[in-house]
């Protein structure tokens, strides 16, 4: 029974994707989620991806059954589309600060991946990358909950952005450490690391649940 749980919790990053979508299937969504609903098509091939070279690795070239440039790469696409998210919203708050924060973000991954580390690290994902990325996300969950409490316009609190937000929001806060950490920990303690993994799957199933709520509630 724990091993088939365990399957469930590796594969979620997969069929996580499919809450989401299914919602996508039955219901058109808005231009404003467009970009959730793009990260959400392009999660769902990346991590397929991921999960597949980790599953058949060993039947894999040995060049090729390395996955963790593809947990680099979707780090950076989610952090762009869900930027680009908060951004749209046009929320009158620390306006200046959400536009810089891209661009310095840019000069963060050119400088990193050319000078301390290997996008393509056959050994390691970059610790460095997913949590800059989680922090700078971080602070745009914080933004959006400051701008809502301050928000003198009688609107609606639980919209379709306000889930995916807080789904978001639970996902980078229970993930920063073990970003963070994830590389020292498998130095030190690899069972352990395997063990914390699965946190982040499982946070990543309440990520596409707040999603599909979202998704769910848009038009409403």
């Amino acid at each position: 029974m724990l091993k088939i749980f365990q399957f469930i919790i590796d594969w979620s990053e997969v069929w996580a994707l499919l809450i989401p979508i299914s919602v996508l299937l039955i219901k058109k969504q808005p231009a404003s989620l467009k970009l959730v609903v793009f990260y959400v098509w392009a999660a769902l091939i990346i991590n397929l991806g991921i999960d597949l070279i980790w599953k058949f690795r060993s039947m894999l070239p040995a060049a090729y059954n390395s996955n963790n440039f593809l947990y680099n790469l979707h780090s950076i696409i989610r952090f762009y589309l869900f930027c680009a998210f908060f951004i749209q919203l046009n929320q009158t708050f620390l306006v200046t600060i959400k536009r810089i924060i891209p661009f310095c973000f840019m000069v963060f991954i050119i400088i990193n991946f050319t000078f301390y580390e290997n996008f393509f690290d056959y050994w390691k994902l970059s610790s460095r990358l997913l949590s800059t990325e989680a922090i700078f996300l971080l602070f745009y969950t914080l933004q959006y909950y400051l701008f809502k409490i301050n928000d003198s316009t009688a609107t609606k609190i639980t919209n379709s952005d306000f889930w995916i937000t807080t789904g978001l929001g639970i996902f980078v806060t229970l993930n920063f450490f073990i970003f963070l950490l994830y590389n020292e920990l498998t130095l030190r303690f690899q069972n352990f690391a395997i063990s914390l993994w699965s946190v982040h799957n499982i946070s990543y199933i309440i990520f596409n649940l707040f999603i599909a709520k979202g998704f769910y509630e848009s038009g409403k």
